[in-house]
This record gives structure tokens, sequence and C-alpha cells, in this order.
């Protein structure tokens, strides 16, 4: 898997998100409003409005959505947790670029990491918690 090299100055953030088994390294820097992911414009990339509005969150809260770039690169995951992991990483690009933005986006659960992933299969079982048919007789 090749991976993308950024192409960004010194003056670029770098933030990490992560949600299920995603991972997104997001850099932001002073622009026009582009977001990249992958390559891609993220209106091609995400597919759901849901997953759109996820993405642009952070920038909307704090007033950034139009003089801020963002280049994603992300791989893992579904695209739906490929939102949630950029959505984390560009919160966290931001508040590396600016420390008052930190009151405004721990408002909005933006800075809060959702832990959750999914249970392992358990030897004996079905899947993580079902069980096989209990036969009596």
């Amino acid at each position: 898997m090749a991976t993308q090299k950024a192409s960004y100055s010194s003056n670029a953030t770098h933030g990490v998100g992560r949600r299920k088994s995603s991972v997104a390294r997001v850099w932001a820097k002073p622009g026009k409003g582009s977001i990249t992911v992958n390559g891609k414009d993220f209106k091609q990339y995400f597919d759901t409005e849901l997953s759109l509005q996820k993405v642009l969150l952070p920038l909307k809260v704090t007033g950034l959505t139009s003089s801020t770039d963002i280049m994603v690169n992300i791989f893992g995951g579904g695209l739906k947790s490929q939102a949630g992991a950029t959505q984390l990483g560009i919160a966290r690009a931001l508040l590396a670029s600016n420390e008052d933005f930190r009151k405004v986006l721990r408002q909005n659960d933006l800075l809060t990491v959702d832990s959750r992933v999914k249970e392992r299969k358990k030897y004996g079982q079905k899947a993580a918690r079902r069980k096989f048919q209990f036969v009596k007789r």
C-alpha cells in the first residue's frame, strides 16, 4: 500500500483521528477552503450527506470553512468510521493551530474520542456474544 507524502509547508498543522479501525492523518493550513481526501475532493470520497456534514462540523463551529485547506490521508475501516476519524483529525489539527478553539470544539464534542470497537469473536460461540442454538433433546 503506497502512502501519500504531505506536500504541505511548515505552517501546516497536523492531527490524527481514529475511529474503529480507521486512521486519518490530517494537515490543515491557511487557504481557500478546499478539502482533499486521499487525492480526491471530499464530496466525491464520502457518499452520504451525513458523512459530509460530520467532516465539515469542526470547520463550521470554528468559522474556518472558507479559510483553511485540509488534506487528509485515510485508510482502514468503512466510510462511516473514516468520516468519524476525519472529523477528529480535523478538530485536532485546528486545535494545534490555535489553542483558543479548545472551548468551542469541546462544547460540540469534537475532541472526545469514540473508543468503541468491534468485540472479538469467542471460541465455542457463533459470534462475540451470540451462542449456538441450544438443543435440549
